[in-house]
């Protein structure tokens, strides 16, 4: 159960529109390393790891993730609202816009629709989160391009950098945690010899 807060995890203000920007970002929205595949990856693995702590660990990354995403839509909502019909055609938003007027809706910044097959939910703890680590990383590369295009943007600049920061704190959350997954496994000789997969020789 969570206790939800009507207030973004950091104040999205957008001035003036933008809608070439916003086609950059909307991949942060459900693209391929984005906020909406990265809260359906924690929140999903997490019913299958064995350690507590480190199932609480996911939990609370996908919660945030879930908050990740909602501040993505509302930069997109905020760079896209009250655009003009010329802003819209000269920006080269028009296919977005006849598909979805100015609604959000999940893709990457290529146009490709979200899809599960993004994200990986496998069960084996070791794999789970090395994706994971590896997922981080990938946002917080592609957080790394979107501020390229954005530096001359101080209203969505400030945000993004603080969605890249959140990246980096998870990668090494993730890290802690692949360490402890890997201590208790080493405790029970898992790596030699798991005699759940070796029963031929038996």
């Amino acid at each position: 159960m969570w206790s939800y807060e009507k207030r973004l995890q950091y104040p999205i203000n957008i001035k003036e529109p933008n809608a070439k920007l916003a086609q950059f970002i909307i991949s942060q929205y459900g693209g391929p390393d984005g906020e909406l595949g990265a809260s359906m990856r924690y929140l999903s693995q997490r019913y299958t790891i064995p350690y507590r702590e480190i199932a609480s660990l996911l939990t609370d990354i996908g919660t945030e993730e879930l908050g990740h995403f909602e501040m993505v839509g509302a930069i997109v909502h905020q760079l896209t609202r009250d655009l003009s019909m010329e802003e819209i055609e000269k920006s080269g938003f028009g296919p977005y816009y006849i598909d979805h007027t100015l609604a959000l809706w999940p893709q990457a910044a290529g146009g490709v629709p979200f899809n599960a097959c993004q994200f990986q939910s496998k069960g084996d703890i070791i794999t789970d989160l090395h994706e994971d680590m590896a997922a981080e990383q990938k946002a917080r590369s592609t957080y790394d391009n979107i501020l390229r295009t954005a530096w001359d943007n101080p209203d969505v600049y400030d945000a993004i950098k603080f969605l890249r920061a959140r990246e980096i704190i998870h990668y090494q959350r993730f890290g802690e945690a692949l360490r402890l997954a890997q201590e208790k496994l080493d405790a029970k000789n898992f790596y030699q010899f798991n005699p759940e997969f070796d029963r031929c020789k038996s």
